[in-house]
């Protein structure tokens, strides 16, 4: 079970980085200085990402417990 609590620590932090990189660029997008529909389209990218990236994270973090739990 170590294998599987090591790539939940893994997929964790991948989710954690894919947060980051969201952060960075709403950021950005806001630091442009865009008319609204092009926020818009910037703001649904990044919303999608960060949806991704808490789902890899979530993901990340289960496989830890079950891996955890199972050893």
């Amino acid at each position: 079970m170590q294998v599987l609590i090591w790539a939940g620590t893994a997929l964790t932090f991948l989710g954690v980085a894919g947060l980051g990189y969201c952060i960075l660029a709403a950021s950005r997008a806001r630091r442009a200085g865009l008319d609204d529909a092009a926020m818009r389209a910037a703001l649904q990218r990044v919303v999608t990402l960060n949806l991704a990236a808490v789902g890899v994270s979530a993901l990340g973090l289960a496989a830890v417990v079950a891996g955890i739990l199972l050893g």
